[in-house]
């Protein structure tokens, strides 16, 4: 049986939801986002998953971008694999964008294409998990859901002077049901949602000193009242990534670049690359393995290292340009695929590369 996580001080958080509206209403322009505009359900779910691992700044483009081109959920559903990735391109990962289409199609097939306003409902959906369920159910449905992720984790942490590890299912859990008596139904559900999340986001940092003074909840804040602001919320160390070499290629016959496509399952699934071998390679190295599978070079140039980490691996990249005099023939792959030959139109219109190759595309 798993222990229960008891949290201290739950009375303060009865507290919390006041302080915290007044605030967010009365500096709401100072976090204008496009999707707050119109908050509607599927507006608020494709946020939310765009918004999962990066800034609000950085999803704004691509936000406008994708409801361009997919303007509600039948358009999503219907969409083609290459448009999908292309549109998503840059974000990383790209599981969520594949998780937003098979959801598009639940949608379709068992709600007429319309998002549920029942958590389980939600929580169904492939790519949702219990935050986002509940971020939905608040913003666009107005469910009394606590919408529990780093933030909310982080400013209940201090708030409770609680120095349970965060890294815990269980603590999440934990804070979730201890929350949830004290939200409200309606506007505010979803405001105090975004509350939190622009509380953790513009003051109660998670790294370096927090913006105390400025903060609605330092007069309830125990952290705050003993100065230990900084050692709070703890959380447990990561496993420390692995590292792999590798050396990119960048193939050129003209103006066309040579890509190759990654397997269905895996690492950028089924993305477009650049061909790359396992390990640092020497110019002459690269040359052999050209020459052995019937690609005859004619020039070849060093480019600048990269490096790129994903959550669990990091990859260290060393590059060649290498101009090809005959590419009709011979692959490059090490797993024997044929190559495809890119024109620069197809690869800023068609062709979906994931941002670790961008460097050398660059």
């Amino acid at each position: 049986m798993k222990a229960t996580i008891k949290l201290p001080h739950p009375d303060i958080l009865s507290q919390l939801p006041r302080p915290l509206l007044t605030w967010y209403q009365g500096q709401s322009a100072a976090r204008e986002l496009p999707w707050r505009e119109e908050p509607t359900p599927y507006h608020t779910w494709l946020s939310e998953i765009m918004l999962q691992q990066t800034r609000a700044s950085a999803v704004i483009p691509y936000y406008q971008r994708f409801l361009a081109a997919l303007p509600d959920i039948a358009s999503l559903a219907a969409c083609d694999d290459e448009t999908l990735m292309k549109l998503w391109q840059g974000l990383g990962y790209y599981s969520r964008a594949r998780n937003l289409k098979k959801a598009a199609i639940v949608l379709m097939d068992t709600f007429h294409g319309e998002m549920p306003g029942d958590f389980d409902d939600l929580l169904n959906l492939p790519g949702i998990g219990r935050y986002t369920a509940s971020a939905i159910g608040s913003i666009a449905f107005g469910l009394p859901l606590p919408a529990v992720d780093g933030n909310i984790l982080r400013v209940v942490m201090r708030v409770l002077g609680c120095r349970e590890d965060i890294a815990k299912p269980a603590v999440k859990r934990a804070v979730e049901d201890a929350l949830a008596p004290h939200y409200p139904t309606g506007k505010d559900a979803g405001d105090l949602n975004q509350a939190f999340m622009d509380l953790g986001a513009t003051i109660c940092l998670p790294h370096g000193a927090p913006h105390c003074a400025r903060c609605p909840l330092a007069p309830l804040c125990l952290a705050h009242d003993e100065g230990c602001e900084q050692e709070l919320p703890v959380k447990q160390n990561k496993k420390q990534r692995r590292q792999e070499n590798l050396t990119v290629l960048l193939l050129r016959t003209g103006k066309a670049i040579a890509l190759h496509k990654r397997p269905a399952k895996g690492l950028l699934a089924g993305l477009w690359e650049l061909p790359h071998l396992k390990g640092h390679l020497t110019a002459e190295e690269v040359q052999a393995h050209l020459d052995a599978h019937s690609l005859s070079v004619q020039e070849i140039h060093r480019l600048p290292d990269a490096r790129h980490i994903f959550s669990h691996v990091e990859w260290q990249m060393r590059g060649f340009e290498v101009l090809l005099k005959d590419p009709d023939s011979g692959i490059a792959a090490e797993d024997k695929t044929p190559l495809v030959w890119a024109s620069p139109q197809e690869l800023a219109e068609t062709y979906s590369i994931p941002t670790a190759f961008q460097y050398f595309l660059s």
